[in-house]
């Protein structure tokens, strides 16, 4: 081989070598150099009606990209137009393509918190789930309100509140409803341990009863170490076959959450909830209780008061009583609060 020929061969092989290295190079600098820099860690939200183009401004709105064609190279190399997946993905700092491009494409998302509240109504509980997950609050409300789903569980339209436990729990955004409520069962389930359960057959309750005294409870006070004496209070007048008598179950009737005064007009409501006229627990849950709320029940305070009056100090706590000219003076001290600050109803 004569110099002329090696020389061209280096020269070729030179070349080649070279472009070898700007080759790997600008795949490492598309795929694997650090292009993503949002200020902090931002999540990307791929709804059902997402397409590839709404994903495409998506990324790179909230990823804040140097360069996105290595993004756009992998979606055509790997076809992500027909493999797309609904979640909600993270986008770090510093990230690469390569790493932001697999976890859309395999569905490798990142959990939410999803937050059960202790809400008065299931309307506002689908609400609140809506905001927080993929599924519409419709669809969360059509199957809390579907008489077989609720029979299925061993609930109906009064006790299926009870199957909520209000907790954060850590879920994926784009999960279904069916997912959505065998979580909550699961969740129901941990709860209610056998612990729990040997506590409420003492009370001679089931879970569904002690959810639905545990609503009262909650509504009669916030204040969680004076939850056990008004639990105490209401379980004697049950033992005692008085009516329950209590002012958030008159609230629940006339569904007027704002009254603060109760009036005898009040009292006359025609409703299964009315425990002035009724004996026994209404039907259901007037609330979804906490579980502070449910183990307040569980464990009340036994003591022999079956009156109560909230303070006249509006500090949202009561005076207690055992007999009910005791109770009288509690409560004409509390009228008489209520009509210094002119609080009729």
């Amino acid at each position: 081989m004569d110099k002329k020929k090696k020389k061209i061969l280096i020269g070729g092989l030179v070349s080649l070598v070279l472009i070898g290295f700007i080759c790997t190079g600008t795949i490492y600098y598309f795929l694997f150099a650090p292009q993503f820099h949002p200020q902090k860690t931002t999540y990307i939200y791929i709804d059902r009606d997402d397409t590839i183009d709404s994903i495409y401004n998506k990324v790179k709105n909230q990823g804040h990209p140097t360069s996105f064609k290595g993004f756009l190279w992998m979606a055509k190399y790997r076809d992500y137009p027909r493999n797309i997946h609904t979640g909600r993905y993270a986008i770090q700092p510093g990230e690469n393509v390569y790493h932001v491009f697999s976890r859309l494409y395999r569905g490798y998302q990142d959990p939410i918190n999803l937050t059960i509240g202790s809400v008065r109504t299931l309307d506002r509980l689908a609400r609140s789930i809506g905001k927080q997950l993929m599924i519409d609050s419709a669809e969360v409300a059509k199957v809390m309100n579907d008489s077989l789903f609720q029979h299925k569980l061993g609930y109906n339209k009064e006790t299926i509140p009870c199957l909520f436990i209000p907790e954060t729990y850590q879920v994926y955004w784009d999960m279904s409803v069916t997912d959505l409520f065998e979580r909550m069962q699961k969740e129901h389930q941990k709860f209610w341990n056998q612990e729990r359960l040997n506590k409420a057959t003492a009370i001679g309750m089931t879970p569904a009863e002690v959810c639905t005294l545990a609503s009262i409870v909650e509504e009669e006070t916030n204040n969680n170490p004076e939850k056990p004496m008004v639990a105490g209070l209401y379980i004697n007048r049950l033992h005692s076959d008085m009516p329950l008598q209590a002012d958030p179950t008159i609230k629940f009737a006339l569904q007027d959450f704002g009254l603060r005064r109760i009036t005898n007009a009040h009292l006359s409501v025609d409703s299964p909830y009315n425990t002035y006229r009724n004996l026994g627990l209404p039907p259901g849950p007037i609330r979804i209780p906490s579980p502070i709320g449910l183990d307040a029940v569980l464990n009340y305070v036994k003591h022999d008061f079956i009156y109560m009056c909230a303070k006249e100090d509006f500090s949202g706590t009561h005076n207690f009583a055992s007999n009910y000219a005791d109770h009288m003076k509690n409560a004409r001290k509390y009228w008489n609060a209520l009509n210094e600050r002119k609080i009729f109803k």
